[in-house]
């Protein structure tokens, strides 16, 4: 067929589909099936591509990344806010020692001409070894202008590291103090009374929660715990603690979950708690929970409960001490990067009164 031939036959075509209700403006022609080729040309002379089939662009075009950075989140630094926190001496001090004055004498029957009887005093110094602890910040010219490509802020994210690692250390001091050294945390003081074991539950077992976190434990099968717990207090301090002072209650966010079992009145456990022990405040640490995989600085022989009174006749029961939070020392410059070190002391937690703490194991 010439093109004469397909242009008839184009027109013959187009009034049968107007016939027929199909109409095509614009269109004035059609190449017929036999005048067809593929003239591509990015093709060789085989008729193949010789380029890898594609029809995209790069990924990192149509990739946006968000400006705000989400920060991975640790468990909370509690020590402090548990038993308090005070600074002693500086990171020149390798000991700490405290006065301990004990009043003693004997009386005498009266008489005139009697000198018998006698007031005295007796002093001890116990004291506490300091830990200094760093880190160092390391960072290269081009390792920043690349982190830069990425809208990050290298410099202030290592600084923000720094912190974090000296603050979480300094924290695990407080509650388990540093080993090898006159160094002890509020969990494991060795001037620390022992601590008391739960009542057996309805269940026949001592604990408060299950192993999935679920209460276990009554209202009044827990509320009776904590009583044994404040018992044994009155009982160390001979009677200088009681209902009425400042007491805190630590325990394990799981097992802080059981203060909300409610008994057969419809009233749970911090109702009773707070209706009993006016000034009582109740605070939580993962360090009281159980060691296991998901908490590796917990207590090996179960969850720890403990009742802290604040302070006794007027004296602190004790504080988390520290002697440097953060030395910044002097930036070092290389040829192509910048290094700084980081330190902080601590002493652990200082317990001047143990008998003012009372803990019950394995609820």
């Amino acid at each position: 067929m010439n093109y004469a031939e397909a242009k008839a036959a184009f027109h013959n075509d187009i009034a049968r589909l107007a016939s027929a209700g199909i109409i095509l403006p614009g269109v004035d022609s059609y190449l017929p099936a036999e005048f067809k080729r593929n003239f591509g040309l990015a093709m060789d002379a085989a008729g193949t591509l010789t380029t890898t089939p594609n029809a995209g662009v790069p990924a990192m075009l149509t990739t946006m990344i968000d400006p705000t950075i989400i920060e991975i989140l640790f468990a909370p630094n509690k020590a402090a806010e548990i038993i308090g926190e005070n600074q002693k001496g500086s990171w020149l001090d390798d000991t700490i020692m405290f006065p301990v004055v004990e009043h003693t004498g004997e009386v005498s029957s009266y008489g005139d001409f009697s000198e018998n009887g006698h007031s005295g005093a007796n002093t001890n110094w116990p004291n506490r070894q300091s830990y200094l602890f760093q880190v160092v910040k390391e960072y290269g010219e081009r390792e920043l202008e690349r982190a830069g490509l990425a809208k990050l802020n290298w410099v202030s994210e290592i600084d923000k590291a720094a912190a974090t690692v000296l603050n979480k250390f300094q924290n695990l001091t407080y509650f388990f103090g540093v080993a090898g050294l006159l160094n002890y945390g509020l969990l494991n003081d060795p001037n620390l009374p022992a601590s008391i074991t739960p009542g057996t539950k309805a269940t026949n077992t001592p604990f408060w929660i299950n192993a999935q976190g679920a209460v276990t434990a009554t209202a009044n099968e827990i509320y009776a715990d904590i009583q044994s717990i404040f018992a044994n207090l009155v009982q160390h301090s001979g009677g200088l603690i009681e209902a009425s002072d400042k007491l805190v209650l630590a325990m394990s966010p799981p097992v802080s979950v059981a203060l909300t079992a409610t008994n057969s009145f419809n009233v749970n456990v911090y109702d009773l708690l707070k209706k009993n022990f006016p000034n009582i405040r109740f605070e939580t640490a993962v360090q009281y929970g159980q060691l296991s995989a998901t908490n590796p600085q917990g207590i090996a022989a179960g969850n720890l409960v403990q009742m802290i009174c604040e302070s006794v006749e007027g004296q602190d029961t004790g504080f988390a001490a520290y002697n440097e939070k953060m030395r910044a020392h002097a930036i070092v410059k290389a040829m192509s990067s910048f290094k700084q070190k980081v330190s902080a002391g601590t002493w652990g937690t200082v317990i001047r009164q143990p008998f003012a703490i009372a803990s019950m194991l394995g609820v």
